[in-house]
């Protein structure tokens, strides 16, 4: 990469890659190859194998072998913590080679990846502590003749399928967790950024990781990834993505093994504002709630729940923030707002602000794609006007929408908020701790913030109510969703035979 200047400059050729099986990468052969091409530049960066079913089966018989010869779960924790403690500081160490590819392929501002890379480091050094706090009980209540052992053991093979917006941080918000609890993992990451996942598994190795135990496999959700979630021999499916999508994970589940199941899906999350709030850091939070990612995040605030009496001045004010803020090159380290990842959520979204206002909604600010030469980006777009029914208010758009929508008691409020078939976020701004709380503890979300929002560290766990998803990731919550419980009961000294 050409580092000459403060802003980074694509490849001149795209870089290639293989898919990585039993601790080494296997080249693309005569497989056919993806090349992905930057949504911030339009140039090719990156080729990858498509992966075949024979390839598939070869991971999961790969990452069987070694989840059932005990290489790694029957591995002490202080081995499993030394791993995942040289991972994070290889991590550290390669910040900006991992930022630069996953600007590339993703086209998140590289400030933001950089970021972001800094978080999985903090995430691999708090599953290295908590690798070794895992811990069983004892039931010395049964007397004298019997005592009881609870204990937790690792769920086996684990799927792990992640998605295209937030590729590095999704990864490292699972696997370090999922390692700390002794499985085995066949990665299949988005066929539009699959690089870092690729990255991350060459890491792991020179941190001394067994091989077998991480494997990633390369190609399309509806081929390999399908496979996957079907795969007879996966104990465990983890699946980040759209609602929609996670039904048909729960249906492929039941069509097979019954595989135990962790999903992270869809939100259309609100953002409830109080007229007694610090309306200037209110309204920045919002404008970051939505425009981050370029609103390409599950837990993007994309509904802005606001006070009558302030919502048109609040309004105004959040248009003005994001009419500041700076959109262009990834790999300007100016760049606030990148690119859109794919062509196809890039006419998804300009499909959504042209339904808003044909369904009479008023546009306050955006909704064009300006034309910066290179690369799709589209200006964070606010509407006003907005009535609950609307598909701009119901729908996730997963992009940078933002709908208002005014309220005049809490109780409505609350109901407004609850108004989804999606629980995944939420934030409330207030001065009022005590209006804040009772709004906390009423919606229904699983991750909730006061005066704040897209925050938190590698101990809080992440997850959602109602048809945003099943279990919880990151954090103790995070090793545990990972393991299941054994119960075992001890009978001690001389049988009382039951045939005499």
């Amino acid at each position: 990469m050409d580092q000459s200047s403060t802003i980074l400059t694509p490849p001149s050729e795209p870089r290639e890659f293989g898919f990585f099986v039993d601790g080494a990468f296997v080249p693309a052969g005569t497989r056919d190859v993806f090349e992905r091409a930057s949504p911030g530049h339009g140039v090719p960066v990156t080729r990858l194998p498509k992966c075949t079913d024979a390839d598939l089966d070869a991971a999961v018989a790969c990452a069987r072998r070694a989840f059932d010869d005990r290489r790694w779960s029957a591995a002490a924790a202080t081995d499993r913590a030394a791993i995942l403690l040289r991972t994070a500081d290889i991590l550290r160490a390669r910040t900006e080679e991992i930022a630069y590819w996953e600007t590339l392929e993703n086209g998140k501002p590289i400030a933001q990846a950089r970021a972001e890379v800094g978080g999985c480091v903090g995430m691999f050094e708090l599953a290295a502590g908590l690798a070794r706090t895992v811990h069983g009980d004892s039931f010395n209540n049964t007397g004298d003749g019997a005592l009881g052992l609870v204990t937790r053991e690792p769920v086996g093979v684990v799927g792990l399928i992640t998605p295209w917006n937030f590729p590095f941080l999704i990864l490292c918000e699972r696997v370090p967790y999922i390692l700390a609890g002794g499985n085995t993992i066949v990665a299949k990451p988005s066929e539009m950024t699959s690089a870092t996942t690729l990255i991350l598994a060459e890491i792991l190795t020179e941190a001394g990781l067994p091989a077998g135990v991480f494997n990633v496999v390369t190609g399309s959700g509806r081929s390999v990834g399908q496979r996957l979630l079907e795969h007879m021999d996966v104990d465990m499916l983890s699946f980040t993505g759209s609602t929609a999508v996670g039904r048909a994970v729960v249906e492929a589940s039941g069509r097979t093994n019954f595989k135990k199941l962790g999903l992270e899906l869809g939100g259309k999350n609100p953002q409830i504002v109080f007229a007694d709030a610090d309306l200037e850091d209110a309204a920045d939070g919002v404008a970051f709630g939505i425009a981050f990612n370029t609103g390409q995040c599950c837990v993007s605030g994309s509904r802005l729940i606001v006070e009558r009496s302030v919502a048109d001045k609040f309004g105004r004010m959040v248009a003005g923030k994001l009419a500041k803020a700076r959109i262009g090159d990834p790999l300007d380290e100016a760049t606030q707002i990148g690119a859109i990842t794919t062509d196809a959520q890039n006419d998804t979204i300009m499909g959504y602000i042209a339904k808003g206002t044909e369904e009479g909604a008023t546009l306050l600010s955006g909704g064009t794609a300006p034309d910066l030469g290179q690369g799709q980006y589209i200006e964070p777009t606010v509407f006003t006007d907005v009535t609950p029914d609307m598909a701009i208010a119901r729908e996730e758009i997963f992009g940078p929408v933002l709908t208002i929508l005014p309220f005049d008691t809490m109780d409505e409020a609350i109901a407004m908020a609850n108004d989804t078939e999606y629980g995944l976020a939420a934030s409330v701004w207030s001065k009022n701790i005590d209006k804040a709380l009772t709004v906390s503890r009423q919606v229904s979300a699983g991750r909730f913030w006061v005066n704040t929002t897209l925050a938190g560290g590698p101990e809080m766990p992440i997850g959602g109510f109602k048809q945003s998803g099943w279990g919880r990731e990151a954090g103790m919550y995070g090793v545990e969703e990972y393991m299941q419980v054994k119960s075992v009961f001890i009978e001690i000294g001389k049988r009382d035979h039951w045939i005499k």
